[in-house]
């Protein structure tokens, strides 16, 4: 699903008023409809009282429509206009007028705290105060008015966009943020949904088509893309019956030390459990009796010293190579690193302390093969590119680190986003349980064993990230967040290639049986 820009959605506005031959005021009474029918659909007709916020925008106006219907429909609604500036957009004055018009009770200004309605928990707030076109801090008296929808803890419903919130920066004071329970975005998500510092002012969201024009959405370029299902499943490439295992590439897992061969473990199962024909281990001496007794599929090359790697020698040639998980940063082990990255041409997948070397040694950056792909998790990545003030600024510098060095960059995280060049691909599965220690080495090893078997390295990405957290998401359904390790991950990825090509579930009616007289 494409994420579009706040310029990219008014374009597509008046685009599409144009291309259909209706005015902006009549896109905004079909927005505001489709927000009255989610809540009429869920609501039935209780009489909970609904107070709904408008601004003097256009979010405003879809807020009128929405207490227009609402109220016509005979629901308790009150609604209020935060007059918060002298200017008004022509279509909020339209159904401004029309709410008058056609409903018995009219809008009521507030003006400052002293007119603040009085809110119960078990009411509804819609919040349609400000919108996309948000470029400044809300006013003080505004904020109290946020605060006071967070202290009636009631249920909160934003138009949208949580009021408060920009599309393309972090807001100066959460506070003058609405808290929204959900979130109605139309037509497509908005990047601030999935970012850690944004994420937390809509627990929820749901996308609304409004009719966008479909020629725009579907041949407009986004820089951000929402990876889900269907997104993956035109990537997958399926078996055919008379393949081989030499079909699907030799993986090489390179790393590990004394008390961390468990990490090249993890990776070396997961390449072959996503589907590597032959995975091979590089390790320490210390680990060879480990991964020979644990892991029996493996094959297990080890380097001459005991418990480090010293001088990374090899006498096959893989597909792909994983590399730097548990290899630890000693002085021995960067400059085999930096020996090894200098001549090899293999693609590779670096983790960890691969990653950790290369933040030491920035020239080695330079060596990488064209779309490496680097997987850290938020600490190793400020240590390659720096810090940054926000999330905002992350994405930024991360991607100008992707396009300089040509290399495709995984931030881990809640929606671990991949990015190369201007474009980032945001994950959809996944969940706290992963929260766990190795949880980061399967990543890699998937990664790394569907390259192996001839994917390209960004669609292996995208398509590794999501089978992670899919795989993930599947096991626990019975263990629970807590009792997810990363070994549990592995074992649910067959399950979670099969999830691939399930259809929903349909809804089963018992015929009744007939009854005899």
């Amino acid at each position: 699903m494409k994420i579009f820009s706040k310029e990219q959605i008014y374009q597509g506005d008046q685009l599409t008023a144009k291309k259909q031959n209706i005015s902006s005021t009549e896109l905004m009474e079909r927005a505001g409809i489709q927000i009255f029918n989610w809540l009429h659909v869920r609501m039935q007709g209780a009489q909970v009282p609904i107070h709904v916020f408008c601004g003097i925008g256009n979010n405003g106006g879809d807020g009128l429509v929405v207490a227009r219907h609402l109220s016509t429909h005979g629901y308790n609604v009150n609604t209020y206009v935060v007059n918060c500036s002298d200017k008004r957009s022509p279509d909020f004055l339209i159904n401004y007028n029309l709410i008058k018009e056609t409903t018995k009770s009219w809008p009521e200004m507030l003006n400052c705290e002293a007119d603040f309605p009085e809110i119960h928990k078990d009411d509804i707030i819609v919040d349609a105060v400000f919108g996309i076109g948000l470029n400044r801090p809300a006013s003080d008296w505004v904020k109290s008015l946020f605060l006071h929808f967070r202290n009636s803890k009631a249920f909160t419903l934003s138009i949208d966009i949580p009021s408060g919130v920009y599309t393309d920066k972090i807001p100066e004071d959460e506070n003058g943020v609405v808290w929204a329970n959900y979130t109605l975005s139309f037509q497509s998500p908005k990047l601030i949904f999935f970012l850690p510092e944004t994420a937390q002012y809509s627990v929820q969201w749901e996308v609304l088509d409004i009719g966008i024009d479909r020629e725009f959405l579907f041949t407009t370029e986004t820089n951000a893309e929402l990876i889900g299902k269907h997104e993956v499943l035109p990537i997958y490439i399926p078996r055919q019956k008379y393949a081989h295992k030499g079909d699907f590439g030799h993986s090489l897992i390179i790393g590990g030390s004394y008390g961390k061969i468990g990490s090249v473990l993890l990776a070396s199962r997961s390449a072959l459990s996503i589907g590597a024909g032959l995975v091979t281990a590089f390790v320490p001496k210390c680990g060879y009796q480990i991964m020979q007794t644990a892991f029996p599929e493996a094959m297990v090359i080890t380097d001459k010293n005991e418990e480090l790697i010293s001088d990374i020698i090899l006498d096959i040639e893989p597909k792909v190579i994983g590399l730097g998980i548990g290899m630890g940063t000693e002085n021995v082990t960067i400059s085999a690193l930096e020996k090894f990255l200098k001549t090899n041409k293999i693609p590779l997948v670096i983790d960890a302390d691969g990653l950790n070397i290369l933040s030491k040694k920035k020239t080695l950056l330079k060596h990488l093969p064209e779309l490496s792909v680097l997987t850290p998790h938020p600490k190793e990545l400020e240590r390659l590119i720096g810090t940054w003030k926000d999330d905002f600024d992350k994405l930024n510098k991360t991607k100008a680190f992707s396009k300089k060095y040509n290399v495709i960059v995984v931030i881990k995280g809640a929606n671990t986003i991949t990015v190369f060049n201007d474009k980032y691909y945001i994950n959809t599965t996944g969940n706290p349980g992963m929260a766990t220690a190795g949880s980061g080495d399967v990543l890699t090893g998937i990664i790394t064993g569907l390259i192996s078997q001839g994917y390209e390295p960004l669609p292996a990405t995208i398509f590794g990230v999501y089978l992670h957290g899919r795989a993930a998401d599947i096991a626990i359904e019975d263990l629970g967040y807590q009792s997810l390790i990363a070994s549990y991950i592995i074992e649910a990825l067959g399950e979670a290639y099969v999830d691939l090509f399930k259809q929903p579930e349909q809804p089963q009616v018992e015929e009744e049986e007939s009854k005899e007289s």
